[in-house]
């Protein structure tokens, strides 16, 4: 559900230039050679990819998330025996929501599609559960033809198959004569922050000497960490919520790490001549009256309105950051934002890709 917060930054700060630009709107997608995202970053990244309004993207996760998760995972003892109780109807419910939300907005397209018609390549992490091995749906000029044939939607529904809170996603392989059925778990228990993922295909990719700009956005993660008394490390089932908790500790732990060794890698390569600019935005420090709303599958519409002003505000920050000539990150996406082309108010039409 946080994935409602970079919809709603990206719209925020996409609308602020058009309207500086008097033009139209913006093709955020257009942007780019290459889109990587991962989970709840996957639907955002392909949306981006085919030209959809950030606008719509809101939309689908306010129309969406209470269909999706139409029941929280809270820390009642209660609540979570009730839920053992249900099985999988819960999560079953929230698969067959979350299909309806991505063929409305990716439709039929696959990812050959997207690189034939706009130019722009894909990395999409996921696990495969057959090996237990990471998996990233690609389309680059590097690539090959595995993963030329996927829909957007399976790709989307495998990347963010979250293990407790969502269905893991089973996906028919397009070239399979046989009707092989494939089953993916959510790309975010490695690469939830795929910074290193965009980096290492931008540099197979990227012509000789062509410098490469990373721009990276999270998901208005919490600020997270804990006073843990020696005596209160032996935690039950219960106490890691049936494991749900684990979900949120994996996310923090690796988007510090990745954003970390991206930094360094891009100041190793500059210093190896190769230019690597890393751009992660935004950085501001999250309200403390807003951490009660940043549960991965919090659908209230009082959390969504949370992620939505905070996402509002965060936006102002970075393009008050854009304004400021001395501030290097600001004018790179100053830069970005100016160069990016123009779309229809309703996006690139889906028979476009046809």
């Amino acid at each position: 559900m946080r994935g409602i917060y970079t919809a709603a930054f990206l719209d925020r700060l996409l609308d602020q230039y058009r309207r500086i630009r008097s033009e139209g709107h913006l093709d955020l997608g257009s942007g780019f050679n290459l889109i990587a995202g991962t989970s709840t970053g996957s639907i955002i990244a392909c949306a981006a990819a085919i030209g959809r309004p950030m606008s719509d993207l809101v939309k689908l996760y306010w129309d969406f998330g209470a269909k999706i998760f139409p029941e929280r995972i809270t820390d009642s003892k209660a609540k979570l025996v009730s839920r053992i109780a249900k099985g999988g109807t819960v999560v079953r419910a929230g698969d067959l929501a979350l299909r309806e939300a991505l063929t409305a907005e990716l439709g039929e397209i696959t990812m050959l599609d997207v690189f034939k018609r706009r130019g722009l390549s894909l990395a999409i992490p996921a696990v495969d559960m057959s090996t237990h091995r990471s998996w990233v749906f690609k389309k680059t000029k590097t690539s090959g033809v595995r993963d030329d044939n996927y829909r957007l939607v399976d790709v989307c529904l495998a990347s963010s198959a979250a293990p407790i809170y969502r269905s893991l996603a089973a996906i028919k392989n397009p070239d399979s004569k046989h009707e092989q059925i494939q089953v993916f778990a959510d790309g975010g228990l490695w690469a939830n922050n795929p910074v290193m993922v965009g980096m290492l295909d931008a540099l197979l990719n990227a012509d000789d000497g062509q410098p490469i700009e990373i721009f990276s956005l999270g998901t208005c993660s919490r600020p997270e960490g804990e006073e843990i008394a020696p005596d209160d490390v032996h935690r039950s089932m219960l106490q890691w919520k049936l494991g749900a908790d684990v979900g949120p500790l994996s996310i923090t732990a690796q988007e510090f790490a990745f954003d970390n060794m991206a930094r360094m890698f891009a100041n190793v390569l500059s210093k190896c001549g190769r230019q690597v600019h890393h751009v992660r935005f935004p950085q501001q420090k999250i309200p403390a009256a807003k951490l009660e709303y940043l549960g991965l599958d919090d659908s209230r519409p009082e959390a969504m309105n949370a992620l939505i002003s905070q996402a509002s505000t965060d936006a102002d920050m970075v393009k008050s950051a854009c304004d400021d000539p001395r501030n290097p990150q600001g004018q790179l996406i100053h830069s970005l934002m100016m160069s990016l082309p123009t779309m229809p108010e309703a996006g690139i039409p889906k028979e476009f890709f046809e």
